[in-house]
């Protein structure tokens, strides 16, 4: 089939499937934490501090990934990431087979594994270029994408199942899996070349964010997504919502998590049969409005059916724009920054993600769940309309620039 060509190289094979079973694995993870959490606690401001423990390491260390990424073996780099997740995989288990007296090593682990992360993604998000020809790469992005969607689909609801049988059960799950990718990854081998390893230096450090910067498209692009995601970090309090609004157990929890993947997942496959060719600026800034507007639904549902549905176009939303900037970014970035650039775009979406959690779990604290969510989404909607008039460049733009090879 050659809609499976990627698949005769072994590299790929080895590679696709440990990062699907370490998705699967991470996100029943993220159900059962965040529900361990508030079940514990009952406090939405630790549902935001989850977030904060995984952002503040992996902004101390993203832009040095970023370097590494560029430097040296992208595969070494990703099998040190997945045993890292292995390591707090265990940690978590042996917290629960303890009993859970206090949240702080909770949050300890998270902070680890988003110190791992940091090296995850640039790294995977460049490595595709090493393990299958030219010909094959389109294919190759295509199922790494798809089974990526599949796994952030399945397992939530699959961790809110798990969640219901114990903690334990949880994290056996997640402790097999990613043992399951950390041997998958040992095999592969990766012809890596780089002209000269330059040493870590401010000047390499931040030669994405200057690339970045000089390219005001890209630049407004980025910007958009980190502020108006910023402020609609609904997901973070799913587990607050489950329980205190729409009166859900576990795996009502889980369904809400894979909604958003789900709406993303359909977009992206709409996205691919009729792919945005025309007025690109418009329908960026018009998918994060969708998000900011199904954002405040979500926020004053009490149904669980309707709250799945906003869910649902908040994932579809965030997909037109996630489409378009991945597009962008990869059309202007050479090869030999790529994994700078990579990092740099990181960092807007690990910013515009955990830091929305913390943002969301505060506001929670401070003014409840219910308005958390719908001033989150206002307040989404009204920064998309500032950044319409910020960057008219970006709203402008009719089609994607010419590749220049």
């Amino acid at each position: 089939m050659t809609s499976l060509t990627a698949f005769k190289h072994k590299n790929f094979t080895f590679f696709v499937i440990a990062r699907f079973l370490a998705t699967v694995a991470l996100q029943i993870q993220g159900v059962a934490v965040g529900w361990q959490i508030y079940q514990y606690t009952g406090n939405p401001l630790d549902l935001g501090l989850i977030g904060l423990a995984q952002f503040l390491p992996f902004a101390l260390l993203i832009l040095i990934a970023g370097h590494y990424a560029d430097q040296w073996n992208r595969r070494s780099i990703m099998l040190s990431c997945f045993f890292v997740e292995l390591m707090c995989g265990l940690s978590l288990l042996f917290f629960a087979l303890e009993g859970l007296t206090s949240v702080i090593p909770v949050f300890a682990v998270m902070a680890l594994y988003g110190a791992a992360r940091a090296f995850m993604m640039p790294a995977s998000q460049a490595i595709l270029v090493n393990l299958v020809p030219n010909e094959s790469l389109a294919n190759a992005v295509a199922i790494n994408s798809s089974l990526y969607h599949i796994a952030v689909i399945a397992a939530p609801p699959l961790g809110g199942f798990l969640y219901l049988f114990g903690t334990q059960i949880v994290y056996s799950v997640v402790t097999v899996l990613l043992c399951f990718a950390v041997l998958l990854m040992l095999p592969i081998r990766v012809k890596f070349e780089t002209k000269k390893h330059e040493p870590l230096s401010l000047n390499g450090l931040f030669e994405g964010i200057r690339f970045v910067r000089s390219r005001p498209i890209i630049f407004g692009a980025l910007s958009l997504d980190l502020l108006a995601v910023l402020f609609g970090g609904a997901t973070a309090l799913l587990p607050a919502y489950a329980n205190d609004v729409l009166h859900v157990d576990s795996v009502g929890l889980g369904l809400l998590r894979g909604a958003p993947a789900l709406g993303a997942t359909v977009t992206a496959i709409i996205l691919s049969v009729f792919p945005i060719t025309h007025r690109v600026g418009l329908w960026m800034f018009a998918g994060v409005l969708i998000f900011g507007v199904a954002t405040v639904v979500f926020g004053v549902s009490e149904c669980f059916e309707l709250s799945l549905i906003a869910l649902f176009l908040v994932g579809a939303g965030d997909m037109v724009s996630v489409y378009i900037r991945h597009i962008l970014v990869q059309l202007e970035t050479p090869d030999e920054i790529r994994g700078r650039v990579s990092a740099v775009n990181s960092v807007f979406i690990g910013a515009s993600n955990e830091l929305g959690e913390f943002e969301s779990g505060i506001t929670a604290a401070l003014f409840g769940i219910v308005p958390a969510v719908i001033v989150g989404g206002s307040l989404t909607i009204g920064v998309t309309l500032i950044c319409m008039w910020a960057f008219p460049i970006l709203r402008k733009m009719n089609r994607f620039p010419k590749v220049e090879i």
